[in-house]
C-alpha cells in the first residue's frame, strides 16, 4: 500500500471544504496521533485480505467487548477470512470521543460508543439519552430495533459515522462514595461524573448535583483521589470497571437506558464492496443478539458480585427523580422542537 508524500496529501486534505470543517473537530493531540497510527484504517494485504481496526474503552471481561469479538468472528467466518476485524480495548487508542474523531479522518477503522457521546456528533442521538424516556424494555427494544432506532443509526453520516447496530447497556443509577442517594436532594453537593454529554450534564443539574465530565478510563482514580463524589452506570460497568472498591452505595433509580453504539468510518464503509457491507451488517446485528443475552447473564453476575463486596444497593421511590427531569423535556419542546418531535414519536410507540 503507498502512502502519498506527507505535503501532498495535507495540500489535499486543506483544499477539501468538506475536510476544513471536520479540523473543527479534532482536537491537537488527535492531529498527532494521526500522523502517527497508520494513516489507513483499512487496507488489503497479502492475499486480498481486508483488515479493519477497531477500538474501544471497555475492558476485555466486559459484555460488550465480547460481543464484537463475537463480531469478528462472524466476519471472518462469513468471508473465508477475506475480512479480519482487529480490536483494541482499553483505550489503547484513546478516549471514546478520541476514538470517534479517529473515525472521522479515516485513521481508525470502527469504535463502540455510548449513544450519549455520539451526540456531539449525531445531534437528533441525543434524544436517547433523555432521562425516562422509555416505559420499559419492550419499549425501548421495539424503539431500538424499528424505524426510529433505524434512523437515528444513520444520522451520523454527514459527520462520517455510520451506526451498524446497538448493544444493551442496560439502565444507568447513581453510586456513591461517602451516602445513599434515596432522592433527588441528596445529590446536591455532589461532584457526580458523567459523560461528555450535554444532556447527562443537564440531567445530573436537575437533580441538583455538580456534573463532572471525566474519561470512563480515569474514572476510578478520579473516585479515589475525590475529583468526583460518585458517578452513574450500569451494574456491569460499575463492577467491572471495580469502582465497587470505592463507591459503596448504589442507588438504583435507573434514570436513563442509554444503549451502546456500533459505528464504522464512512470513509472505510465505503471502501466496502457490496459484499463485503452485507457481510459487516450481518454480522453486526448477529452480535447485537449474542450481546444482548451476555448482558442479562452480566447484571445478574455483578448484582451477585458487588453485593459480595459489601456495597449497599438501594431502590429509591422514582416520583421524585421522574418529576425533577421534566423540566428537560419543556427544555427540549421549546428549544429544540424537532428533536422533541422524536421524543413524541418514540413515547406513542406501543
Amino acid at each position: 500500500m503507498k502512502f502519498k508524500p506527507f505535503q501532498e496529501m495535507m495540500d489535499n486534505f486543506n483544499g477539501n471544504k468538506r475536510n476544513k470543517n471536520l479540523l473543527l473537530f479534532i482536537s491537537r493531540p488527535i492531529f498527532f496521533m494521526f500522523l502517527c497510527i497508520v494513516l489507513f484504517s483499512t487496507c488489503k494485504g497479502p492475499g486480498g485480505v481486508r483488515l479493519i481496526k477497531l477500538g474501544h474503552g471497555l475492558g476485555i471481561t466486559h459484555p460488550v467487548h465480547e460481543a464484537m469479538v463475537f463480531m469478528a468472528k462472524r466476519v471472518s467466518e462469513k468471508s473465508n477470512s477475506q475480512m479480519q476485524i482487529r480490536i483494541y480495548p482499553n483505550q489503547q487508542l484513546g478516549t471514546e470521543r478520541e476514538l470517534v474523531e479517529l473515525l472521522q479522518i479515516g485513521s481508525l477503522g470502527m469504535t463502540k460508543v455510548s449513544s450519549a457521546t455520539m451526540e456531539s456528533f449525531a445531534p437528533k442521538m441525543q434524544v436517547l439519552s433523555m432521562p425516562y424516556l422509555f416505559r420499559d424494555d419492550a419499549h425501548r427494544d421495539k424503539v431500538l430495533k424499528g424505524q426510529i432506532g433505524k434512523q437515528l443509526l444513520l444520522d451520523g453520516e454527514d459527520f462520517w459515522l455510520r451506526g451498524l447496530c446497538y448493544y444493551d447497556a442496560g439502565k444507568r443509577s447513581f453510586y456513591t462514595k461517602t451516602k445513599p442517594i434515596e432522592n433527588p436532594s441528596d445529590l446536591k453537593g455532589l461532584k457526580i461524573r458523567v459523560m461528555e454529554s450535554n444532556t447527562a450534564i443537564n440531567m445530573v443539574k436537575s437533580f441538583g448535583g455538580s456534573p463532572t465530565p471525566v474519561s470512563y478510563g480515569e474514572l476510578y482514580t478520579a473516585l479515589q483521589q475525590g475529583i468526583v463524589d460518585g458517578a452513574e452506570n450500569n451494574p456491569p460497568s460499575l463492577y467491572t470497571s471495580k469502582h465497587y472498591e470505592v463507591c459503596k452505595f448504589y442507588s438504583i433509580n435507573e434514570h436513563t437506558a442509554v444503549p451502546d453504539v456500533l459505528i464504522i468510518s464512512t470513509k472505510v464503509w465505503e471502501l466496502l464492496d457490496e459484499q463485503e457491507k452485507i457481510w459487516m451488517q450481518e454480522a453486526a446485528d448477529e452480535s447485537a443478539i449474542y450481546q444482548y443475552k451476555l448482558w442479562a447473564a452480566s447484571v445478574e453476575e455483578s448484582f451477585r458480585e458487588i453485593k459480595k463486596a459489601g456495597v449497599t444497593i438501594l431502590y429509591p421511590e422514582l416520583k421524585g427523580f421522574r418529576e425533577a427531569t421534566e423540566i428537560m423535556y419543556t427544555d427540549l419542546k421549546t428549544t429544540q422542537p424537532e428533536l422533541f418531535e422524536i421524543v413524541d414519536k418514540i413515547r406513542k410507540v406501543e
